[in-house]
């Protein structure tokens, strides 16, 4: 077992000597249907491009993809929602 240290872009504390658990694909996908309809009430949409190393990448696209607060959506409303729920996220970076 490999002892990581991961400090995510939010600036929480790193994780020290433990191993991340791996994102579960189905968790995380249910979560961003819980986020979506929030998002498509504006007239944007997110779409997941991948996953690697506990870090969710996103594309917004409609409204969100050119909208100048989507960085903060992201880190302030998604980021949190996604840690929150799905074990094994570290941190979440968009498009």
């Amino acid at each position: 077992m490999q002892d990581l240290t991961i400090a995510t872009s939010s600036g929480d504390a790193a994780i020290e000597g433990k191993e991340l658990p791996e994102v579960d694909r189905e968790v995380l996908e249910a979560t961003l249907e819980y986020i979506r309809p929030a998002l498509q009430a504006d007239g944007g949409d997110l779409v997941l491009t991948g996953v690697e190393d506990g870090v969710v990448s996103l594309e917004m696209v409609g409204a969100c993809g050119g909208c100048p607060l989507s960085l903060m959506t992201v880190k302030a409303g998604i980021e949190r929602i996604l840690k929150d729920r799905v074990p094994g996220v570290v941190a979440v970076d968009a498009s």
